[in-house]
């Protein structure tokens, strides 16, 4: 049957209908842009972790240099009591880090993190309590950093999956560049005020600042509107026993070559970091004959350095590629600090200087990249696992590098000591050129292989 023209063009009119795209109606195009797409700047709970986890990082910037100085000055600690201080400090990542891990990925992370910083409050408050009253003792400052290391691990391993769920995947360099950057900035501020309190009072009662900052961050975490999608629920479903998941964390690190690098060679990097770090304030005030305020001053020089490295860690991996800027990263990292041995009184602590400026820079730049990678290559459900599986070696090495370096320091001194342990962190840091990343110039975003 031949069609009528008027028929033709009624058939092809609907036809160009069926074949025009659909233009969504202003009821899509007005819809407000997900929370989650915000710039961090105007993320709600992103801001308030940021300004909580500042806070709660200047208070603890005053404590590391509050707990040594209060051994050094108040109880005449060599470097035997130096060694056993630090290692107090770490020993938690050693003894309950798998179990903590294994925990926290089955707990809402908002409220891990509100218990560790009340109970890390009332534990610093104990300190300026019992020298009011007469009763402080070495081993009351040795458990106080105990106590703090502790309620430090299962904060740490509750804190990757809180910024996954205040900061989106795409903004997840960005995030961890923020919050790194601002510890850093803390950390430059820190050592000088807890010097500073020293000087004017004393070390004990300047531990109120670090107590109070942690109520302060607890209080932050405590507003957070997180997602009901999220995985900060109510009730938490059923799941596999503990030894179960500490096994599958320990397998996932074993199974991946990436991390497996990145473990060991963190844990060889951190036992010669700590190890100096340990003799560091002793160093200051033996050695080059400074005064507490000064040490402070010169101990936050590393946290500046810190500063830099997290406002340049995301332009230099942009401009050079994710895994070649961890790379020469590290190369900035290590060789660096062998200058800090070479410091001699007077002008010749500009050594020291540079050299945590220069370490200071490059380790936590390389941290920013390298965390950002790690919070979108592991599965949510293993992430806090992860964590804790490679604090483990990274944070267990630690304790033992305090207790080496207060017998090496007791018997050949803090100088050669000192040395050794900056040799040990560049050596780790140099095997970079032999890594799993050596030919890359971005992280891969797929798990990697035996």
């Amino acid at each position: 049957m031949v069609r009528s023209r008027a028929a033709r063009r009624r058939a092809g009119a609907r036809a160009r209908v069926r074949l025009r795209p659909r233009v969504p109606g202003p009821t899509m195009t007005s819809r407000p842009a997900p929370v989650a797409a915000l710039p961090l700047r105007r993320n709600r709970d992103f801001s308030l972790l940021w300004f909580g986890e500042g806070v709660s990082v200047l208070g603890n910037a005053t404590t590391s240099v509050l707990l040594p100085l209060l051994a050094v000055v108040a109880f005449d600690a060599g470097p035997g009591w130096m060694g056993i201080l630090t290692a107090a400090a770490w020993l938690p990542w050693l003894v309950i880090g798998l179990p903590a891990g294994a925990l926290v990925d089955r707990l809402p992370a908002r409220r891990v993190m509100v218990a560790s910083d009340l109970v890390a409050a009332a534990v610093l408050a104990s300190v300026p309590i019992a020298g009011a009253l007469g009763h402080l003792t070495l081993t009351h400052v040795v458990l106080a950093a105990l106590g703090n290391g502790v309620c430090t691990v299962f904060f740490r391993a509750a804190y990757p999956a809180l910024v996954r769920q205040v900061a989106p995947a795409q903004q997840q360099e960005q995030a961890f560049a923020r919050l790194f950057g601002t510890e850093s900035a803390m950390q430059v501020a820190g050592p000088g005020v807890g010097g500073l309190l020293a000087q004017l009072g004393s070390a004990a009662l300047g531990l109120v600042v670090d107590a109070a900052s942690f109520l302060v961050s607890a209080a932050c975490l405590a507003r957070l509107r997180l997602s009901p999608g999220g995985t900060d629920p109510d009730t938490v479903t059923a799941r596999p026993s503990l030894r179960t998941s500490i096994g599958e964390g320990v397998d996932y690190i074993r199974g991946d070559r990436i991390l497996r690098f990145f473990t060991v060679v963190g844990g060889a990097s951190n036992f010669g970091l700590t190890g100096y770090g340990a003799l560091l304030v002793l160093f200051l005030v033996r050695d080059l004959g400074l005064s507490p305020a000064a040490v402070g001053i010169v101990m936050a020089t590393g946290s500046i350095g810190g500063f830099l490295g997290a406002a340049l860690a995301t332009r230099v991996s942009a401009r050079l590629g994710s895994a070649r800027a961890l790379l020469w990263l590290q190369v900035l990292a290590g060789p660096t600090s062998l200058l800090i041995p070479l410091a001699t009184p007077g002008p010749g602590v500009a050594f020291l200087v540079a050299g945590q400026l220069l370490v200071g820079t490059g380790v936590v730049a390389g941290n920013v990249v390298r965390g950002a990678w790690r919070n979108r290559y592991v599965p949510e459900a293993m992430l806090a696992r992860q964590v804790t599986t490679a604090q483990v070696v990274n944070y267990g090495t630690m304790p033992v590098a305090g207790l080496v370096a207060g017998v090496l320091g007791t018997h050949f001194g803090l100088r050669p000591t000192i040395l050794v342990m900056a040799g040990t962190h560049t050596l780790a840091c140099l095997a970079m050129f032999w890594s799993p990343l050596r030919g890359l110039r971005e992280m891969p975003a797929q798990r990697s292989g035996r």
